[in-house]
């Protein structure tokens, strides 16, 4: 069946604008992953991204993955519980424009409803900053998470684009 999808473009141009929310409780962190682990990104894509319709990745190669994870511009992070895996997002810097996107965010189905999803997107939006950029950007569609646009709006994000997308949903 073909739906319309609606993408929307956010942005955040300064530190100084975000509306962060704290850490929830102490037993939680979040760590860049170091060593890289092609493994722990494509778990968190399949299983965060199953439920919508993540599905450009699914058919990536190990090796299509290890090159992923290996981009230099590229960095991973990790939210756990403990020892937990709760969630992660991607910044992919983009050193010319000063730039970062953030390529993938998200928190896995278990965590639902612990508020994680604010604290992650700000530590994400930190964590960028923190590489002397310009502006960091992402987008969502209406497949996401229903509370996503909120969640970026809430933070801080303006919304500087728009479009509609016909696309085959299955």
């Amino acid at each position: 069946m073909i739906e319309k999808i609606f993408r929307t473009y956010l942005e955040i141009k300064s530190i100084n604008d975000l509306n962060e929310i704290k850490k929830p409780a102490e037993n939680y962190s979040i760590n860049l992953v170091d060593p890289i682990d092609f493994q722990l990104n494509k778990f968190f894509y399949k299983q965060i991204g199953k439920k919508y319709f993540w599905k450009d990745r699914l058919e990536w190669s190990n090796k299509t993955w290890i090159e992923y994870v290996s981009d230099k511009k590229l960095s991973t992070y990790v939210l756990k519980n403990n020892e937990e895996i709760v969630g992660y997002f991607e910044l992919i810097f983009h050193k010319t424009k000063a730039e970062v996107e953030i390529a993938y965010l998200g928190i896995l189905e278990d965590y639902f409803g612990k508020k994680l999803g604010g604290y992650l997107l700000s530590q994400a939006i930190k964590k960028a900053f923190e590489l002397d950029i310009k502006r960091v950007w992402l987008h969502t569609c209406s497949l996401d998470h229903k509370n996503a646009l909120k969640n970026y709006l809430s933070r801080g994000m303006v919304i500087f684009k728009s479009e509609i997308l016909k696309t085959k949903i299955a």
